[in-house]
């Protein structure tokens, strides 16, 4: 992943390499275990309710995969778009990578003065998060507001 953002000339290029040109971000994102066998799937979708730009993840958040989650939340910042939700719902797994990957879009946004909101209805990571705490650390809600 790091070889492939290094072919491009700006991290604005790197980024858009990996997470696609238009809104329905699409395509997969395969991570690589390092023995040479393809590693979990990760994919990333863009929509926008109200004044939130709304990341859907589905697959894995793992080491592998978890760098394409930071560059999108990072290219929405860059765009400044500052209210972000990012919809877990449809995530399969998530490992302490991609918890510290929530945990720094957080602070990404609200020193820049905007907001992440976590959305997730799914049981399993909805038990992660409460375990880790980071349900008191995070905005962890059933849906995009609204407003």
């Amino acid at each position: 992943t790091s070889a492939q953002c290094s072919r491009h000339d700006s991290p604005r290029e790197a980024v858009r390499y990996a997470i696609g040109h238009n809104e329905a971000l699409g395509e997969s994102v395969r991570g690589s275990s390092g023995d040479g066998t393809s590693g979990p799937e990760l994919g990333l979708s863009l929509s926008t309710v109200g004044e939130y730009a709304v990341i859907a993840v589905s697959g894995e958040i793992d080491m592998y995969t978890a760098p394409k989650l930071r560059e999108a939340v990072r290219q929405l910042s860059a765009e400044g778009r500052m209210r972000v939700a990012i919809d877990l719902t449809p995530t399969e797994f998530c490992d302490s990578t991609g918890l510290g990957v929530l945990i720094g879009a957080r602070r990404r946004l609200a020193d820049a003065g905007g907001a992440l909101v976590v959305v997730c209805s799914n049981p399993r990571i909805r038990k992660l998060l409460d375990l880790t705490g980071l349900d008191k650390v995070l905005a962890v809600q059933e849906a995009v507001p609204s407003e």
